[in-house]
């Protein structure tokens, strides 16, 4: 089945958007955040774990599981939804920020994209089709079409050949791909120009993909360069297809592209910040290893639902796990961080519905920041 996205109401002082999003395995109101599963795995956490911070659709990557244990494998254990035990849905990338992040501009041509395998040297080539190819037998439920991440700044002139380059891939990848189960969103991409923007969105429109998602943000620029890089594709999206803003978990980020009409959000950073030992927080974002929680009996936070907050796992005995380098210290804040995305998507969905989403982001921006705005 293919996804069906509805929109049930605008917020009447910007352009956020509440939505439900029909899916393989369920239906789930949008805007939400995406947990990322690089690997087929959310780090440190079991399956059993990512439903119970209410996660609905988690992210896998096409690029790293080509490489290991390779697509056929997947596809043998019955797709990667059987594969990691995980009956929720599922979406994968294509493989195009490995453009961005591996490879160098003399390696992208038209036919595609030459890597070094970064496990062991070896010389490959991701073109358009593979990556779909790839992302067919991993049976997921939504794919990415394959693009080219362009970094910032990048000049005009760079900016256009990419976009013609992506729109060219886009409709290559479309054609060649053959899972009925599966759907395929397009990637907007254009850099801070918006007549670039704009002129991606039409052409990947006509095209007529499931769902279209926004690159090339989170690449170096600042924050009002990438607010108004998503605001130079949204106004031009369609309104009954669902948005994905790719890479973006800042939760400051995640209220402001909400307000600009973003509905759905996937990052690495609450994983990846947990494993260093940082925790999101309603009044900001905290290093449990300071010395200043070394007898600071109190949970993460006394408002959180999550497992670790509601089980009462202290500040201290949390950064005695992070010190010792004990993985238990990295699920419990990643559970925590998880839930906390998760929960601010809840919250705007709410102020969406009342209409409220402006004061919103004013009072998290007056708590989270100590009433300075970050930009």
């Amino acid at each position: 089945m293919k996804i069906e996205y509805t929109l049930l109401k605008k917020e009447k002082n910007s352009a956020a958007r509440l939505g439900k999003l029909k899916t393989n395995y369920g239906t789930f109101e949008t805007p939400m955040f995406m947990p990322v599963g690089t690997e087929a795995t959310v780090k440190t956490l079991s399956v059993e774990e990512i439903k119970d911070v209410h996660a609905g659709i988690i992210l896998s990557n096409t690029y790293h599981l080509w490489l290991r244990p390779g697509e056929d494998i997947i596809a043998r254990a019955g797709g990667l939804h059987e594969f990691m035990h995980y009956d929720g849905p599922i979406l994968t990338d294509s493989g195009g920020y490995q453009v961005f992040s591996l490879a160098k501009p003399k390696d992208i041509t038209e036919e595609g994209v030459h890597f070094k395998n970064h496990l062991n040297g070896d010389n490959l080539l991701l073109t358009p089709e593979k990556s779909i190819e790839i992302q067919n037998k991993l049976d997921s439920d939504i794919a990415m079409s394959f693009d080219e991440c362009i970094g910032y700044p990048a000049t005009r002139e760079y900016v256009e050949k990419s976009v013609e380059r992506t729109l060219r891939w886009a409709k290559r990848g479309l054609e060649v791909h053959n899972n009925l189960n599966q759907s395929l969103f397009g990637i907007v991409q254009g850099g801070e120009y918006e007549d670039l923007r704009r002129h991606c969105v039409e052409e990947l429109v006509k095209m007529n993909f499931d769902g279209y998602s926004i690159g090339g943000t989170s690449v170096g620029e600042d924050k009002p360069t990438m607010y108004k890089m998503v605001n130079y594709a949204t106004k031009y999206l369609p309104i009954d297809k669902v948005r994905y803003l790719m890479g973006v978990g800042d939760p400051i980020d995640i209220i402001e592209n909400v307000i600009r009409g973003i509905d759905i959000f996937d990052c690495v950073s609450p994983t990846r910040l947990a494993r260093h030992g940082h925790a999101y927080t309603k009044y900001g974002k905290i290093n449990i290893k300071n010395s200043q929680f070394k007898d600071d009996f109190t949970p993460l936070s006394t408002d959180c639902d999550c497992y670790t907050c509601q089980s009462k796992y202290s500040k201290a005995y949390i950064r005695h796990l992070i010190v010792a380098n004990e993985t238990l210290g990295a699920r419990l804040l990643s559970i925590h961080n998880i839930r906390f995305l998760i929960h601010l998507t809840e919250d705007l969905r709410e102020a969406i519905k009342n209409d409220t989403i402006l004061e919103y982001r004013d009072q998290f921006i007056k708590d989270y920041y100590q009433g300075e705005i970050p930009y």
